[in-house]
């Protein structure tokens, strides 16, 4: 393909307009889409966002068409902030319409919410938290998570959690049979060691990724870091509960690429699409480091090594 920016052996980078790129796609050919497209927020970031009143209407093409190359197994996992209603206090209701619409007008099936919990974000709105001091920091994001059927393919078993320290000790000493006076049966079963517990739909990850070694990279090489980039906490954990090794997942908002990044080093087939050739040439700089990573980097201990693939004028490095 023309718009081939780069690829590796399981995956490839498109400088494209993703609704354009989407239109060429197969109908039912994606198993996972993870995203997090530009925000509705009431002030404009550098790289484009659409505001409240008109966000539905710019991310409805976009989502009819994840719709129609989603398999009937697939899902969306949509990362989505909140906002303030512009010079007041109260929330803006934009993510909540969006859902409906997903779901009432073009057909998603609500699967799940989850929540991401950030505790490195900052005090803001300014004027309502730190000057008047009449709300309290927004901490959380919504995530939503739709089927294109009423059952997508999903394991909670790919994405258990070390057990507390109470229920390593039930394991061990068993519990007595009861009903709790909310009903619920506690059976002998409910102490027997499966593996790990089974995660809740918090998921707390900060991202503030000052040390790692794709923002000294980009540091070192004079280059800007994009302002509003997805922890790869989130597409890990989704990536692992909702896909299979050698399934496809794509983001048609990719910006730095920690989708792809993440897709490869579990061997999913990954197709990564953003508009912003800066944005995107330099996402680059995660798979060279995959490729030849530092002393003591965490990329060092990744357990799969993509070969890296430049395009450039159609032709091949």
């Amino acid at each position: 393909m023309s718009n081939v920016l780069y690829s590796t052996e399981f995956g490839r980078a498109l400088l494209d307009n993703s609704l354009e790129a989407m239109r060429e796609m197969p109908s039912d050919s994606i198993d996972l889409v993870v995203t997090s497209p530009p925000y509705a927020l009431h002030f404009k970031k550098e790289y484009g966002n659409a505001d409240q009143k008109n966000y539905l209407n710019w991310f409805a093409p976009f989502a009819s068409e994840i719709l129609r190359v989603l398999k009937p197994s697939g899902s969306l996992v949509l990362n989505i902030g909140g906002t303030w209603t512009p010079g007041a206090p109260t929330r803006s209701l934009y993510h909540v319409r969006l859902l409906l619409h997903l779901c009432d007008e073009l057909g998603f099936k609500f699967c799940q919410e989850f929540f991401w919990y950030n505790p490195a974000k900052l005090p803001a709105p300014a004027e309502w938290v730190n000057v008047r001091r009449i709300r309290v920091k927004d901490s959380v994001e919504y995530i939503y998570w739709l089927g294109k059927t009423d059952n997508p393919k999903a394991d909670n078993t790919n994405v258990l959690q070390e057990y507390s320290k109470d229920m390593l000790r039930l394991i061990k000493r068993g519990v007595v049979p009861t009903r709790r006076p909310s009903g619920h049966n506690i059976k002998e079963s409910f102490a027997q060691d499966k593996g790990g517990a089974i995660p809740g739909n918090l998921i707390t990850c900060g991202n503030n990724e000052s040390n790692s070694d794709f923002l000294g990279a980009l540091k070192k090489a004079g280059r800007r870091i994009h302002p509003a980039r997805f922890p790869s906490e989130l597409p890990r954990f989704f990536i692992k509960f909702l896909t299979e090794p050698g399934d496809l997942v794509m983001d048609p908002f990719a910006g730095s690429n920690t989708t792809g990044y993440v897709a490869e080093t579990l061997r999913r087939k990954w197709i990564a699409i953003e508009i912003n050739e800066e944005y995107l040439t330099d996402s680059r700089l995660r798979f060279d480091l995959l490729l030849n990573p530092p002393v003591d980097s965490i990329f060092s201990e990744q357990p799969h090594k993509p070969k890296l693939r430049l395009v450039v004028d159609n032709k091949t490095t």
